[in-house]
């Protein structure tokens, strides 16, 4: 029989290394609850204001945090430019689009390297009319309900993805005598790239 000595020995040991590999395990599961992605893309106009511009660039750089494995959050910086087709300007301005957004994300819990994802929240922006047409078109802020879906592949320090944005424009008052009612949305489809702490 072995002495209680060697015994309480071997216990203690077989704790530490248990405790220290779970410290770990949980220490390298923290990377990633924080990244700084930048965004590219296009987007345009959708229903009624969509049929006087025409699809332009897209930007953007986003902090997320993620607190846990299926709930993220997200404050973002976006921007877009868009022409403006209307027949009554001889030249066309464009829609030079600056705002800001919250957003929630929800994902699976159980996929954290590849991690689709829905998400909602808020936003406001300020559309700069650029050009001729100030008589037909006017700067103004509106506000936003964002709704995006998209997945993210994370690895180590690294995460890149795609994603598609549209947000609900609760006002849209930059055209001030459309062609037709000024209603519609903003789509935008994006690449992400950026890192994990």
């Amino acid at each position: 029989m072995l002495p209680r000595s060697i015994i309480a020995g071997a216990v203690a040991l077989t704790l530490a290394s248990a405790g220290t590999a779970a410290a770990q395990e949980r220490k390298e599961g923290k990377r990633g609850d924080v990244n700084v992605f930048l965004r590219g893309g296009v987007g345009d106009y959708t229903g009624d204001l969509g049929e006087l511009t025409s699809t332009g660039p897209a930007w953007g750089l986003t902090l997320n945090v993620q607190p846990t494995t299926f709930l993220g959050f997200e404050l973002g910086y976006e921007g877009s430019q868009n022409n403006v087709s209307d027949l009554r300007l001889l030249d066309e301005p464009s829609l030079v689009r600056q705002g800001g957004s919250a957003l929630l994300k929800v994902s699976p819990p159980f996929l954290t390297s590849i991690r689709p994802f829905v998400g909602a929240g808020i936003g406001m922006s300020y559309v700069d009319v650029r050009g001729t047409g100030a008589d037909l078109y006017e700067s103004d802020t509106m506000q936003e309900v964002p709704l995006a879906a998209g997945v993210e592949f994370n690895s180590g320090g690294l995460t890149a993805g795609v994603r598609a944005t549209y947000r609900v424009l609760l006002s849209e008052d930059f055209a001030a005598q459309p062609l037709a009612d000024d209603d519609g949305g903003l789509l935008d489809a994006s690449f992400t790239l950026g890192a994990r702490f």
